[in-house]
């Protein structure tokens, strides 16, 4: 699972092999889990909660969603570049 970057303690990654779905990130401490919550990146820019499954507090999470929406011509370079595609599918 690559890490695309840390905030407040919580790391930002892609799981692997979940390229058939469209753009996201998993977020979450620790070691990465299938549990962690769920961000699908949006084509206007920025992100929408797919999951909240890490029980990430309301405050913290809004704030990650900003700096995720901040970040998403680097989540994107760094999508296309793991899973090795020339296009990204949004969710919306």
């Amino acid at each position: 699972m690559p890490k695309l970057f840390s905030i407040h303690g919580y790391g930002i990654y892609f799981w692997s092999q979940e390229n058939n779905e469209p753009i996201h990130v998993h977020v979450g401490k620790g070691f990465p889990s299938k549990n962690d919550t769920k961000l699908w990146l949006t084509a206007d820019g920025g992100c929408i909660i797919a999951n909240n499954n890490g029980k990430i507090p309301t405050h913290d999470l809004n704030e990650i969603m900003q700096i995720v929406s901040a970040q998403f011509f680097l989540i994107c370079a760094k999508w296309k570049e793991h899973f090795k595609v020339d296009t990204i599918e949004f969710y919306c």
